[in-house]
């Protein structure tokens, strides 16, 4: 009988401990070192180095439409001079993202971004806010971010 009590109050805090996707989405969305919001997304992302490459692990939550399809997120690394060094992209999956949702990203330089480097960021979507003429656009955004030096 005590076993089983034991047994059972394990199984409850294994359970308890686990969160939803979503929870830990929205938790990375707010605890991410890097931030960028804008009338139809947030984002939020980490930059790490490693082996000669950088990764950008974010998240991206939609926050204008009904629905975005086939978003895409592009990262280049800018040197000194404003030469693109090297870029690379990401299709974001689920294909479609419903307003309020998110998902994670991750996107890998094949060159190394030291602190101080420009990343530019460039979003694209076709958004839709549904209904028998959805006004549906495609829309493609930009904006540029520096690599801060590791926490």
């Amino acid at each position: 009988m005590i076993r089983k009590a034991l047994l059972l109050m394990g199984v409850l805090l294994l359970l308890g401990g686990f969160t939803s996707l979503s929870d830990r989405l929205k938790e990375q969305l707010k605890t991410s070192p890097q931030h960028y919001a804008q009338f139809d997304v947030n984002m939020g992302w980490d930059v790490t180095t490693a082996k000669g490459t950088t990764v950008i692990n974010g998240v991206i939550q939609n926050i204008r439409y009904a629905s975005m399809e086939d978003i895409e997120i592009w990262v280049s690394s800018v040197d000194a001079n404003g030469k693109t060094v090297s870029r690379s992209v990401n299709y974001v999956i689920p294909r479609r993202l419903e307003m309020g949702d998110l998902t994670p990203f991750s996107i890998t330089l094949p060159t190394a971004a030291p602190p101080g480097t420009k990343l530019i960021f460039t979003y694209k979507y076709n958004g839709s806010d549904g209904g028998p003429d959805d006004g549906s656009i495609n829309w493609m955004q930009s904006f540029e971010s520096i690599v801060s030096p590791p926490v």
